[in-house]
């Protein structure tokens, strides 16, 4: 059998056009442009300023912005607000310097409580990095 150098020429050709073979393993669908975002310290900071103000966290607030875990927490715990670690409104609240740590996902910051007579208190409060939207997660108080 003689072949001619057209044939094989033929046969490349064919090759380069027919469909390239399924691959077994599936591409991941979510690019890599937009990967999953995490909470900064910058908007942590901002969330918890806007969230405690200078009195409390406001009704709305206490319903849409906390975790399902402080609600229940609340529910066990009435005869305190365990969102200020209180049992009254203070005359004022600072949010510290939020910490954020990428690998527990997880980012807290120091809240102080000014009460009369130059009295304050603190408590450490958390919010998961990747919550949707950005939510309170727990408040630990301090004594």
């Amino acid at each position: 059998m003689k072949t001619t150098p057209y044939s094989l020429g033929a046969l490349l050709l064919a090759l380069l056009v027919l469909p390239a073979p399924a691959t077994a393993v599936a591409a991941d669908p979510t690019p890599v442009a937009v990967a999953r975002h995490r909470h900064t310290a910058s908007e942590i900071s901002a969330f918890l300023t806007a969230f405690y103000g200078h009195h409390g966290p406001s009704a709305r607030d206490r319903e849409q912005s906390i975790s399902q875990q402080l609600k229940e927490k609340q529910a066990h715990a009435p005869s305190t607000d365990v969102l200020l670690c209180a049992q009254n409104e203070p005359q004022d609240i600072v949010v510290g310097a939020v910490t954020v740590a990428q690998s527990a996902g997880i980012g807290w910051a120091t809240v102080t409580t000014h009460w009369a007579a130059d009295q304050t208190d603190t408590f450490t409060a958390y919010v998961r990095l990747d919550s949707r939207p950005i939510k309170l997660d727990d408040v630990i108080c301090a004594g």
